[in-house]
């Protein structure tokens, strides 16, 4: 008996404490449910929605003129979920998986198998493609297929095309750049991750943490770009080289005017390029420099008052040392006896320069290398910088002491050689070459305003004085002629280096690099250019016959553009690049003349603007601020122009512009 009333009190124990627990649980619900609703329905939306991390913007690179080179576009990633899309095919039997296929892949211009080996899976989730411009994504969209799907992204756009793709790199498909300045400049250039929340059947978004990139101003010019990509094609079309390269500097301060070399790409193209098609030959190529060289030694030599311009070298047109002879360009034909040094540079001697590297002996040379600036990096801010190479001294015999003393042996990149040649030009100081001019934030803010640095004194300003009239009489009177500008001064310096054949290793008889160097005015000087070509073709290959007249033309048109007066009666590639106005009238800024579109643009379309009668650098800006991308041919102004204006286009596109001189 007492076993069951043990029983029955254990029994009513657990109701009791069932009933609690109930009333507990009803009593919550009630709190949650009535008497607290609308504070949680109010908490509740923010754990509703559906948060993306955002790519962030990556801020513009513009040249000194303010021409945009480089711009982040809004663009969508497509995606699609399969299984989706089959469900929505089983309540919509007229439609097949091919026409869908089909459909997007005429909107990408894709091949439809493509799409269809994408979508015709079992996943839950596939990408379809990246950065896809606006107006096509709504192609897509108006299609109303479910399943595909639109992820918000940036595309970066290059609306000069080809004209700077060396220099700006490329961008990645995660927006980080990897080449050029766009990796130099990565930092700045990156913007920061926004996050947005899209709220559930709601329009409302709420967004955080968004900052877009700094801009990037260049030292480069648009203008002086232009002459130098004119000039590269030129030089491609007549002498079919394997490679080819333009550096122009200003020598004062080492400030980048323009760069450009072949082959070449497009960085809105880059997925079909390869590395080798992508390098900015300018600061990567290592290569014997030649006679260009002669400077540095001669440089050298004077300033350690070793020799004079007027002191005498026997020269019969060849040198033996050590077993071999070193013989000069014209050795076949000319024996000139007793010379000057001056001489000897004017008509580019190599047995004259070997004499006086062996007169400044390998030691006081090698210092002087350095002290240059060869055998290590410039640290010019693009990304892919090579730093030569100098043969060590201890190597170093009185065979290897000659070559090296006419561009021999020792291995320089563009970049260098020109950097060097500007001590001689502004006076004895080396420079630090550099290509960003300011950085500034969205708003227009200037955060940061780069300032030309010396990197030493090299020369003293009399040995730069005295190389420098020697320089100018190698282009009046030697070997330069070819690079005379009537009415302006021109100091430069032949160069024909033979290569190396990788059979044999020895110095090959038919493959040479031509190059010639250059500054002007020789008193002032605003612009030195340097041209390097590689294994031209022609029955003539040398320096001053393939690249001094392109050195020329570009100086010429720079100096034109510059206003500094050159002889007017001289051919030049810039005439007609303003107006002429008569001296008593104003000039004032003329407005394109207007179009109407033959349709209103959509999304990511622009009007072609009317461009003839502008200058290049007038139309230039226009395409530029449209974000279009553009090839110009010719110079002068704008007489033709595809599209035409008024067509309706996507931004992106290339308008092909041709210029002439009036």
């Amino acid at each position: 008996m007492k076993n069951k009333e043990k029983y029955f009190v254990r029994e009513w124990y657990m109701y009791i404490a069932l009933i609690i627990v109930f009333v507990l649980i009803f009593g919550k619900l009630f709190y949650l449910q009535i008497l607290n609703a609308s504070e949680l329905k109010a908490r509740a939306t923010t754990f509703r929605g559906v948060s993306h991390n955002l790519p962030y913007e990556r801020g513009m690179i513009l040249d000194t003129q303010g021409n945009i080179l480089a711009k982040s576009v809004a663009a969508k990633d497509i995606f699609a979920d399969p299984k989706t899309v089959k469900k929505y095919l089983n309540n919509n039997p007229d439609l097949t998986i091919d026409q869908i296929a089909d459909d997007i892949a005429e909107i990408l211009e894709r091949d439809s198998q493509d799409i269809l080996d994408l979508i015709d899976t079992e996943l839950s989730w596939v990408s379809i493609e990246r950065q896809v411009d606006l107006s096509k994504a709504e192609e897509i969209a108006n299609l109303d297929i479910t399943g595909i799907g639109f992820t918000d992204t940036f595309k970066r756009v290059y609306p000069t095309g080809e004209l700077t793709s060396s220099i700006l790199g490329i961008v990645n498909m995660a927006g980080d750049g990897v080449e050029g300045i766009e990796y130099y400049y990565n930092n700045e250039l990156m913007g920061q991750s926004s996050y947005r929340l899209q709220l559930d059947n709601t329009d409302e978004n709420q967004q955080f943490d968004s900052r877009t990139g700094h801009n990037l101003k260049l030292s480069l010019d648009s203008t002086i770009q232009h002459l130098v990509e004119q000039e590269l094609d030129k030089i491609v079309e007549s002498t079919q080289p394997k490679k080819a390269s333009i550096l122009a500097m200003d020598p004062m301060t080492g400030r980048i005017l323009a760069m450009g070399s072949r082959p070449t790409f497009d960085s809105n193209n880059y997925l079909n390029t390869t590395a080798e098609q992508r390098k900015n030959l300018n600061i990567s190529m290592i290569y014997e420099p030649g006679s260009t060289f002669k400077i540095i030694t001669g440089a050298a030599a004077l300033e350690e008052d070793l020799i004079t311009p007027e002191k005498l070298f026997n020269d019969p047109g060849y040198l033996t040392v050590n077993s071999r002879t070193i013989t000069n360009w014209d050795s076949d034909r000319t024996v000139r006896g007793k010379i000057s040094f001056a001489e000897g540079m004017r008509i580019s001697s190599n047995v004259v320069l070997a004499q006086v590297g062996h007169i400044l002996g390998k030691d006081t040379f090698q210092t002087y290398l350095r002290s240059f600036g060869f055998g290590s990096r410039t640290r010019i801010d693009i990304a892919g910088e090579e730093q030569g190479l100098l043969i060590d001294n201890a190597r170093i015999k009185d065979l290897e002491l000659a070559t090296m003393s006419f561009g021999q042996a020792n291995l320089v990149t563009p970049i260098q050689l020109l950097t060097a040649v500007s001590v001689v030009a502004n006076g004895g100081t080396l420079y630090q070459p550099y290509i960003l001019d300011s950085i500034s934030s969205k708003k227009g803010i200037v955060l940061y305003k780069n300032t030309p640095r010396a990197v030493r004194e090299v020369l003293s300003k009399s040995t730069s004085s005295t190389m420098n009239k020697i320089l100018v009489d190698v282009v009046d009177k030697g070997t330069g002629s070819l690079a005379k500008i009537p009415g302006v001064q021109v100091a430069g310096k032949t160069g024909t280096a033979q290569k190396i054949d990788p059979t044999t290793g020895m110095y090959s008889e038919t493959d040479y690099i031509a190059t010639f160097i250059a500054y002007a005015p020789a008193d002032d000087p605003q612009i030195a250019v340097l041209v390097v070509i590689d294994t031209p073709q022609g029955d003539v290959i040398q320096g001053g016959t393939l690249a001094a007249p392109s050195t020329k033309r570009i100086i010429e048109g720079t100096l034109q553009y510059y206003g500094i007066p050159v002889n007017t009666g001289t051919p030049s590639d810039l005439d007609g690049l303003s107006p002429q106005l008569p001296a008593d009238e104003e000039p004032e800024d003329e407005e394109p003349e207007q179009t109407v579109p033959n349709k209103q643009p959509g999304k990511g379309e622009v009007s072609v603007p009317e461009l003839k009668g502008l200058t290049i650098r007038q139309a230039g800006e226009l395409l530029g601020e449209l974000e279009l991308r553009y090839k110009f041919s010719g110079s002068g102004l704008a007489n033709q122009q595809f599209p035409e204006a008024g067509q309706i286009v996507n931004q992106g596109d290339y308008i092909e512009v041709v210029f002439s001189g009036e």
